[in-house]
């Protein structure tokens, strides 16, 4: 007993959350498990991807569609490995657990694969912590970018202001342009109307001198 409450004071001291990413290589259709002490009220989330090996390519690569699945398993290794999850999930994606009970428990990954037995890789990622925890992790991140999406809506109001004031401007000087062309055009056409009138007087004028000479 005594054994039993430190242990479980000690996971408790890793609460405030853990997380652990790995791989590891395997053939479709095996399964592989893991071990994890968990108190009673921790949460398990977890992230996993499933790579099938390319023998053209020499390499492993993402699998996608209905061709390949993933089947998890967590079983509670402290009641006979009663198995408390039992899920096929898509080659990509992730699952939650709460343990119900504290103690160890097991988690098992089981790829599978249509083409038949090929070589498999599995991307894992596992989060232990308590659900307000996360839950506070979640909301942080959420509010990160909220604030990240506010400074670029502002960025952008700027810059929408910036463009407005360029068109104001724009709008200012092609009210002057047109305004000096037009008082340009009608300075010329008054121009043209005095310097028609003086001529028109002046051969008035040289006429009437010429009938007072007799010349015409």
């Amino acid at each position: 007993m005594i054994f039993q409450v430190l242990l479980q004071f000690f996971v408790l001291l890793q609460l405030p959350l853990n997380a652990y990413a790995f791989y590891y290589y395997g053939n479709s259709g095996e399964r592989r498990c893991f071990h994890k002490e968990l108190t009673k009220g921790t949460l398990l989330k977890g992230k996993y991807k499933l790579s099938v090996y390319d023998s053209s390519q020499d390499s492993y690569a993402l699998t996608y569609g209905q061709d390949s699945n993933v089947v998890i398993m967590v079983e509670e290794v402290f009641d006979d490995n009663h198995r408390v999850v039992n899920q096929k999930g898509a080659p990509s994606g992730d699952f939650t657990f709460t343990a119900l009970q504290s103690g160890e428990h097991l988690i098992c990954f089981q790829p599978a694969v249509r083409s038949g037995r090929v070589k498999t890789m599995m991307d894992i990622e596992f989060q232990v912590g308590s659900i307000s925890e996360i839950d506070s992790k979640k909301k942080s991140t959420i509010q990160s970018l909220q604030n990240k999406v506010q400074v670029l809506i502002e960025k952008a109001n700027g810059i929408r202001r910036e463009q407005d004031l360029v068109r104001e401007r724009e709008a200012m000087f092609r009210d002057a342009s047109e305004s000096a062309n037009s008082r340009a055009m009608w300075w010329s056409v008054i121009s043209l109307i005095v310097l028609g009138g003086t001529c028109a007087w002046q051969l008035s004028h040289l006429r009437t001198f010429f009938v007072k000479q007799k010349i015409v």
